[in-house]
């Protein structure tokens, strides 16, 4: 039964809360030890949040996932988790995310908070809503970028990174969705109500515009964010959130996506050295150049 919790809890997709680094990264405090570890520690709270969030989705599509291809084998689905188990450790996460996260910053922890209603209400009923659902899919990478800002005294932290953020989220949602239509084919409904309000030349079209915003919007920070270097040398990680924009849309089109988007990635070698080579480019414009 532990076994089958830790399952349900998804640590896989804890890489998600990466996103509460933004700010510690791109205010040039990473090496800074008190706000680094301030971030850390709201990144292992955020952990406890998501997992309850997780347990709490599981609960409420147990029907569904039932019926599904691959979501019959989690454990809930499956029955090798009872439902009783998972709310009360669902509840006890939320407790000490929450209780902790207030002794950390009160403005970390209703963040925390809103993240959590948010997604209660996700689970419940906003995931049945065409478009709706990726935009609170997208809104909780948001709160993420924000948690990380609530954690530390940001100078020079610049706001295209949210805008940035939103549209990177909603391409993943698309695509996301996409690749569920594509697994799914015809009565995709039956797993996913949700998926009677979209078709795949729909989603092409939105994924289509969302990518080309997401790349001009990333263009535009690299030289207009305040706190880059002079010699606008930040323009030179570009070309790593092109390719990787268009590897995952690679992935989706031929069918090697159907999974969460972060699952994908951990995968996929060559995404894995997109987002390497990006980083250690990002960290080597901010703080060698």
């Amino acid at each position: 039964m532990l076994s089958a919790l830790i399952k349900a809890m998804r640590p896989r997709q804890w890489t998600k809360n990466g996103f509460i680094f933004f700010a510690l990264i791109f205010d040039k405090q990473l090496f800074l030890p008190g706000p680094f570890l301030r971030t850390l520690e709201g990144f292992f709270l955020f952990c406890l949040i998501s997992s309850a969030v997780y347990l709490f989705n599981d609960i409420a599509d147990i029907e569904g996932d039932r019926q599904h291809p691959e979501k019959k084998n989690r454990p809930l689905a499956s029955g090798a988790l009872p439902v009783g188990v998972a709310f009360g450790t669902a509840i006890l996460l939320s407790l000490v995310a929450l209780i902790f996260g207030y002794l950390l910053a009160p403005i970390f922890a209703g963040i925390l908070g809103i993240y959590l209603t948010l997604n209660i209400l996700y689970s419940l009923w906003l995931k049945h809503i065409p478009i709706l659902d990726v935009l609170i899919i997208s809104s909780g990478f948001v709160l993420r970028v924000a948690a990380g800002v609530a954690l530390i005294t940001v100078e020079r932290f610049s706001p295209w990174l949210y805008m940035i953020t939103i549209l990177f989220s909603l391409y993943i949602g698309l695509g996301k969705r996409r690749a569920e239509m594509n697994m799914l084919e015809q009565g995709a409904g039956a797993y996913r109500k949700v998926l009677d309000g979209y078709t795949i030349p729909l989603l092409d079209q939105y994924i289509t515009i969302v990518s080309g915003m997401t790349i001009v919007a990333y263009s535009l920070y690299t030289f207009s964010a305040p706190n880059l270097p002079v010699n606008h040398s930040m323009m030179l990680t570009i070309p790593f959130v092109v390719y990787g924009i268009f590897r995952y849309l690679q992935l989706i089109q031929t069918g090697h996506a159907a999974g969460a988007p972060d699952e994908v990635a951990l995968k996929d070698r060559p995404l894995q050295i997109t987002v390497l080579l990006w980083g250690l480019a990002v960290i080597a414009v901010f703080y060698l150049s």
